[in-house]
């Protein structure tokens, strides 16, 4: 329960040094440009951390995460693809708000079709849907490097910006419209939490306790994908770091009750955004980005969660 309380307590303390440290209580611009900041890191981090600890309750594996279902692919080659349309002028044409409406509408649109027509034809399988998954990511990631081959120099460093998680993109106004659609899917999961104890333990025990597994699989596959959706059009791909966040969260809870766990993992994937951004601004004075050290250590932890897997095996 300590370990819990030590999470929320580093999360309040991170945020107020982000906030206030350097800014001369600067009221009128740079507090309100950082409160803005991290209202994107808040919004992001429940996004991560619900979507890839409810992901690794369907899919039954800890080093999974939605990623591999090719959310983060489409939105690359989107970009890439309004890039090469519109040029560097397409940024300015379309907004943030355009740009994260399109993103969201495409994403979207790419999970209903793949989870209706494949959970379908695969009666509720879940591995095959994670295996197409994983083959349409690797084809759209090779796609998306074609189309930069047809890109300018200065289209190329444009769509070098979006494979990067930024917290600079989002106007006030859509991160209010963020937060009321990711507080409405939060309510939702949070009514499946019940659904999500019991999948928990596997699918034919999920069954013989009367669950109905291939509604609830559906139902909680579509809820994921809108959360990856809005947090990957709000701040970019965050590629590895559901798989740290998850993993360290069942390692502080000492439960895997949802109850517990999703909360817990929201406020442990909005730590490691601001203290990733506070090491950029303060540590590295911008030489490098969040999306870079982020992908750095969730991306060695996620290695030597293979090795430990493998050893364990």
């Amino acid at each position: 329960m300590k370990a819990r309380h030590c999470i929320w307590l580093a999360v309040l303390a991170l945020a107020i040094v982000f906030v206030f440290v350097n800014a001369g209580l600067d009221f009128t611009y740079v507090i309100p440009k950082r409160l803005a900041r991290l209202a994107a890191m808040v919004i992001g981090g429940v996004c991560v951390a619900c979507s890839a600890i409810a992901f690794q309750t369907l899919s039954g594996n800890r080093i999974l995460t939605p990623a591999i279902m090719g959310y983060e692919a489409v939105y690359l080659l989107l970009q890439a693809l309004l890039v090469l349309a519109l040029g560097v002028q397409g940024q300015a044409l379309l907004g943030n708000q355009g740009n994260f409406l399109i993103a969201l509408l495409v994403m979207l649109g790419y999970s209903w079709a793949l989870h209706r027509w494949l959970l379908r034809s695969a009666n509720g399988n879940v591995y095959f849907l994670l295996l197409v998954g994983l083959v349409l990511t690797l084809v759209m990631g090779t796609l998306t490097q074609f189309v930069q081959l047809k890109a300018s120099p200065g289209e190329f460093s444009m769509l070098l910006g979006y494979t990067q998680a930024s917290f600079n993109r989002a106007s006030p106004q859509l991160l209010l419209n963020c937060a009321v659609l990711v507080a409405g899917l939060c309510g939702l999961l949070a009514k499946a939490i019940p659904v999500l104890d019991v999948l928990v333990l596997g699918r034919d025990q999920a069954i013989s306790l009367g669950v109905d597994y291939q509604r609830n699989v559906r139902l909680l596959l579509a809820l994921i994908a809108a959360l990856v959706a809005v947090s990957t059009s709000l701040l970019g791909p965050t590629a590895f770091m559901g798989v740290f966040v998850a993993n360290i969260t069942y390692a502080v809870a000492g439960t895997f009750r949802h109850r517990t766990t999703l909360a817990l993992g929201s406020a442990v994937a909005i730590a490691v955004f601001i203290a990733a951004q506070l090491l950029v601004e303060h540590a590295f004075n911008y030489r490098t980005t969040v999306g870079i050290l982020v992908n750095l250590v969730c991306g060695t932890y996620f290695l030597a969660l293979m090795v430990r897997n493998r050893g364990a095996a």
